[in-house]
């Protein structure tokens, strides 16, 4: 993670013509325990933006996954009727 983190952070901060940290200095994962956990997961994922107001629901945003680019995966399309909130879920 070091890696990604210090080429990217050389890389954004040349662009931006700064100096200085990027990056938190942890990163933060979650093991999915469940299929449960998962489409926890996932509808927090999709409903970001649509929390954001950058999206009115999960097939109007363009950087979705969607399931026809990822054949099988039909996860999102579970996601489709949910109700997403503002807040943190």
């Amino acid at each position: 993670m070091n890696g990604i983190k210090g080429a990217s952070s050389h890389s954004v901060n040349k662009l931006l013509g700064r100096k200085g940290v990027l990056w938190e200095p942890e990163s933060f994962d979650r093991i999915l325990r469940s299929s449960g956990d998962f489409e926890f997961r996932l509808s927090y994922i999709v409903g970001n933006p649509i929390a954001a107001g950058l999206a009115k629901g999960p097939d109007d945003y363009p950087w979705a996954w969607r399931e026809s680019a990822q054949p099988g995966a039909a996860a999102l399309h579970n996601c489709k009727n949910r109700t997403f909130s503002s807040g943190t879920n």
